[in-house]
This record gives C-alpha cells, structure tokens and sequence, in this order.
C-alpha cells in the first residue's frame, strides 16, 4: 500500500484525532508528541484534506483575514509596503540609475564609487 492509498483510505476518527494530537502536542493517550512525530503526522493531516477536497477554512493552518484581508492589518499587505519602501530607499541611497534615456531607447548610468 502507497501513501497515497493509506492517506485516501485513513478513517475520518483517525484524522481528527491526529489533527487534535498536532494542536495539543499529546496523544490521547497523554504521552508528549515528539518533533518528528509532529512533521510526519502534519504532513499527512495536510495530505488528508487535500485528497478529501475539504474547505479551505477548515484546513490546517488557514487564517481568516476577514475584514482586514487587504489593508494595513493585513501581514501581507505591510510586508508589501516593507518592501516597496526599502526598494525606494536603496534607489535613493544608490543613486546608480539615471533615468533619462536615448533616442534609441537606451538607459544612462552613473558610476558611483562606493
């Protein structure tokens, strides 16, 4: 039996208390859930619901952005403007880019020494 097969064919009560185990860090029956117990049982919980096509907000890991997916509450939002600021920072710290350009189109450099 494959993988795949043992995770197609894992009974619903089997993920659920494996799912529970990984959030609690315990089996059911008390003992503390090791690191690679913890990598292989969460890979197969991750498996699990993908071949079962469950809803994404009832998957592992999902977070509900809500009413803040998009704005300044948003992680990925403020990692953007992150980003975009230390980019227009470095061009200016840099200053290597001249922003005129030739008739044919190309672009002019400045040396700068560093």
């Amino acid at each position: 039996m494959t993988y795949e097969e043992l995770i197609e064919r894992l009974d619903p009560n089997v993920y659920r208390s494996l799912r529970q185990s990984i959030e609690l860090g315990k089996w059911p029956d008390g003992r503390k859930v090791s690191r690679e117990q913890r990598s292989i049982s969460l890979e197969a919980v991750i498996h699990y619901e993908n071949t079962h096509n469950m809803p994404e907000e009832d998957r592992t890991g999902y977070i509900d952005r809500g009413a803040k997916a998009g704005t300044d509450c948003d992680p990925t939002v403020r990692m953007q403007k992150k980003v975009a600021k230390n980019a227009a920072k470095n061009d200016a710290a840099n200053g290597s880019l001249n922003d005129n350009s030739d008739d044919d189109g190309s672009e002019q450099y400045t040396e700068v020494k560093v």
